[in-house]
């Protein structure tokens, strides 16, 4: 490992080159999407507020991600981690989630492929004058994370389980890293009833990023989307039970599928919170 302006560099060669063109890949869309600002202001009140009003309903979204994780998950086991809770926070970003589960007191670790000063782990520099203590960040593969085994106690996959290849080797890897009790949270991946819808957001969006872009969507052969079958077989191999939250989006977000029935057009995403306790 190496160390530079304050985040581990764990990716083996290996690994940089074959996240090499995915990374460059997503850096592009999201500069060209408007992510990150130049002022401190705008990470400070994320996910509450996005002060460019470019992506204000995702970060609507974020915000009910962490209002349920405050209000109904994370107080599950601080009975059983009274010293304080170690969380490790999977594609972190730029810290928006790690900087506001430190300040409700617990320790969170942030893990991300980016690490650019925009959108990446380099941007949490904004986050950490405001913190007693600043939180570790690390550059690594969810795969092959660089962390002894039984190290935390919750592990939050924050808007990037999605974006595993293998999503059976990728738990694997953070089971090793859980100390018992624990709990696995995923956030905010895109979830669909039918399969085939989610196969025609693929198409979608491969479309779009190739018009709006000049790039492929699937350089990292990633999986993309859950449904209802791929938890199932999930839970089944690695003896798990999937729990699921439900956050209030607001009425216009409830009747997204109502609409979509109405004009003939697929079902869209749903971002619930998927978790299970960790107990062997």
């Amino acid at each position: 490992m190496t160390e530079l302006n304050g985040i581990m560099r764990t990716l083996t060669p290996a690994s940089k080159t074959h996240f090499e063109r995915f990374i460059r890949d997503y850096e592009v869309v999201r500069e060209k999407e408007g992510w990150g600002s130049q002022t401190p202001d705008y990470y400070l009140a994320l996910p509450f507020k996005d002060l460019t009003n470019r992506h204000n309903w995702i970060w609507r979204i974020r915000a009910r991600t962490l209002l349920y994780l405050q209000n109904h998950l994370l107080p599950k086991l601080e009975s059983t981690h009274p010293s304080g809770c170690r969380i490790l926070d999977i594609g972190a970003g730029n810290g928006w989630l790690s900087y506001r589960l430190a300040k409700l007191g617990y320790e969170p670790v942030a893990v991300d492929l980016l690490d650019n000063d925009a959108d990446g782990l380099g941007a949490a520099r904004h986050y950490l004058p405001h913190l007693p203590r600043s939180f570790p960040r690390f550059q690594a593969d969810m795969d092959h994370l660089p962390f002894d085994s039984e190290q935390f106690d919750v592990a939050i996959f924050n808007a990037s389980f999605h974006y595993s290849s293998d999503y059976e080797r990728t738990l694997r890897e953070v089971l090793r890293c859980m100390r018992r009790p624990g709990m696995v949270v995923v956030a905010d991946s895109p979830f669909y009833w039918r399969d085939e819808s989610g196969k025609q957001m693929l198409e979608e969006r491969r479309a779009m990023f190739e018009r709006q872009f000049g790039i492929c969507s699937d350089s990292n052969n990633s999986r993309d989307y859950l449904t209802q079958g791929i938890l199932n077989e999930l839970a089944e191999r690695l003896e798990i039970q999937w729990n699921v939250g439900k956050p209030w989006y607001g009425l216009s977000w409830a009747l997204r599928p109502l609409r979509a029935r109405l004009s003939r057009r697929r079902e869209p995403s749903k971002f619930y919170l998927w978790w299970f306790k960790v107990e062997k």
